[in-house]
Formats: C-alpha cells, sequence, structure tokens
C-alpha cells in the first residue's frame, strides 16, 4: 500500500512503516475491525475496534517483535535475543524468536501477570524473574546480556519495533474511511508512536488521541509540561501501561499526538465490561484505557467517527475484575 506520506527527520517515516509491514505481512495477521450498533447508539457516535487482541499472541506486540527481529543481522541472531518486559513484548518476542530459531532471554519482574509468564514458557522464552522495579529489570538484563550475547530488544525504545507497531494503524487505511478521531492507549509510547505517525500521515483531518491511567499519568503529564517525567510508582489494572515514555516515544506524541485523556480504574473496568458485554470479545484493561476515554468524554464525541486501536486481549479469565 503506497501512500503520500510527510518525513519528520531522525524519527521513522510513513515510508519506513510501509516497508516495515511489506517485511512483516507474512508472519503477522491482518486483524479485523469490529463495531456494534447498541455501543454507537449508546455513546451517540461511531466507533470501530481495530482488534489487534486478534494478533498473534494475542497483542500488538508482535508486529514490532516480528520487525526488529527481521532486521537483525545473522551475527546478531547467532547469540539470540532478549529484552525485559511484564508481559506481551515478552510472549512477542519469544514467539517470533522461535519462529526465525533463536533463543529469546526475557527478564520479567516476579509479579509479571501469570498468565505472559505462561505464554512466554509456551513460546520457548527462557525467562529470568527480577523484581519488580525498573533498577532491578535493567540491571538483570545486562547481566543476561553478559552471559548471553544477546541482542537487546526494547520493547518501545527502538526504531524497528516503532515502525512495527505502526503497522497495525497502516491497515486501516484499507479497512476503514477517514475517521475524525484515532484512540490509542499509552504506556511506554510505542503503539501510540507508530500509529500516530501513520495517522497523520494518511488522512488530512484525523486526530490522534491516546487513553493513559489516571494512577500512571506519566504520559500525560510529559504531554502537558513539554519535559519527560518518569513513572513513580504507578499502580492501575492496566498493566500494560506501567512504563514511562522514552526520549524517542516521547518526541514523536509531542510531535503528532493531539492530546491525552487520563481515565480512572473504575472508568477501565466499566469500558472493559462493555466491550465484553456488546462485542463478545475479550480484551485486557490496557485495551479498554482509550474507549474509556471516549465513554467519559462521550458529550464531547457526539455524531464523530473513531476508530480504536485494541491493543490485546491477554488477560487472566480468573482474575476479571467484573
Amino acid at each position: 500500500m503506497k501512500l503520500k506520506y510527510m518525513t519528520l527527520q531522525n524519527i521513522a517515516t510513513l515510508n519506513d512503516i510501509e516497508r516495515a509491514y511489506q517485511l512483516i505481512q507474512s508472519y503477522v495477521h491482518k486483524t479485523p475491525v469490529l463495531k456494534s450498533e447498541l455501543i454507537n447508539k449508546l455513546l451517540g457516535c461511531s466507533v470501530q475496534f481495530k482488534c489487534e487482541n486478534f494478533q498473534k499472541v494475542g497483542a500488538f506486540k508482535y508486529r514490532g517483535a516480528t520487525h526488529a527481529i527481521l532486521r537483525l543481522s545473522d551475527a546478531e541472531k547467532s547469540n539470540g535475543v532478549t529484552t525485559h518486559s511484564s508481559g506481551n513484548h515478552a510472549g512477542a518476542l519469544a514467539k517470533a524468536a522461535s519462529l526465525q530459531g533463536i533463543d529469546a532471554y526475557i527478564v520479567m519482574p516476579k509479579n509479571a501477570p501469570k498468565v505472559k509468564v505462561e505464554a512466554v514458557k509456551s513460546y520457548g522464552g527462557i525467562i529470568t524473574f527480577c523484581e519488580p522495579t525498573l533498577e532491578a529489570r535493567e540491571t538483570t538484563l545486562k547481566k543476561v546480556q553478559e552471559e548471553t550475547g544477546a541482542t537487546f530488544i526494547h520493547p518501545y525504545d527502538n526504531f524497528n519495533v516503532i515502525c512495527g507497531q505502526g503497522t497495525a494503524c497502516l491497515e486501516l487505511y484499507d479497512q476503514v474511511a477517514e475517521p475524525d478521531y484515532v484512540f490509542a492507549p499509552v504506556g511506554g509510547g510505542g503503539l501510540l508512536s507508530g500509529t500516530s505517525i501513520v495517522a497523520k500521515s494518511i488522512w488530512q483531518n484525523t486526530k490522534v488521541i491516546a487513553g493513559e491511567p489516571k494512577n500512571a499519568d506519566d504520559a500525560y503529564q510529559s504531554f502537558n509540561t513539554h519535559e519527560l517525567v518518569p513513572a513513580v510508582h504507578p499502580n492501575s489494572i492496566a498493566d500494560g501501561l506501567l512504563t514511562s515514555l522514552s526520549d524517542l516515544t516521547f518526541g514523536i506524541i509531542q510531535k503528532y499526538v493531539d492530546e491525552i485523556i487520563t481515565v480512572s480504574e473504575e472508568e477501565i473496568i466499566e469500558a472493559m465490561k462493555l466491550v465484553y458485554q456488546y462485542l463478545k470479545i475479550v480484551i485486557e484493561p490496557s485495551s479498554a484505557v482509550p474507549f474509556a476515554a471516549v465513554i467519559k468524554n462521550k458529550a464531547r464525541f457526539q455524531n464523530k467517527s473513531i476508530v480504536i486501536i485494541v491493543s490485546g486481549g491477554n488477560v487472566d479469565l480468573a482474575q476479571l475484575p467484573f
């Protein structure tokens, strides 16, 4: 899909993301776009859901991990790959690595969701557990790298990962008419970065809005103060959105994103419940955050067309919050 694109020096362009899609499309699912007449009636607007919960490993993360691995040299592949992740990136990297016949050394915090730990194991990932702090994750990762020589694939602070994540929005060009708004969740900012680059490049009037938990609102603070604010003791049911932005993702978000809206834990749970009830699909709490932002501001979005990137569906069904 060749489109007219804008450029941004030293940051991925639409052209980069198109090339990423050409490379990975035989490895990933082209995920469907779903809608519910009852949700549209309830909110008074048109909402469409780009369902990355139907992606391989159950999350958009598979796109970025696959692209990053395919861009490695043979020498880099020979020593495997490594990362630190509490969940979806870990599973995505483990599966993408296994398909290329290389090892994946995954550093996970001890409190990572059990369903995501089991997923990493099932994909052949070699797990090293650490304390649930960024310092412990980085220290443990460094040790693993020294022992294995593996290449570090950061969950979001990585050019090739961001290009891969942007391919989810790129697919929308053939699936939906130009929307008034594209919503995505924001944690480390990889998905939001790729989404915003594509959306602003392929559509003339579309605004990009991120949803973020109020209890983990470092991106909101960073966006509004124009200074990178790290996450300090974030605590949200949306476990995939507890990481801080990087310099790279912050720069892209400042350039392309129009707004970040925060939502409460109760609002996240209610949005998640509505998706289960009306769309009949399984999503994880992080995926419900941008939808919660729409619901919270439904008067503002009356009669507007909205597309929401549903980031993933890896949730422990025994621990549903409703």
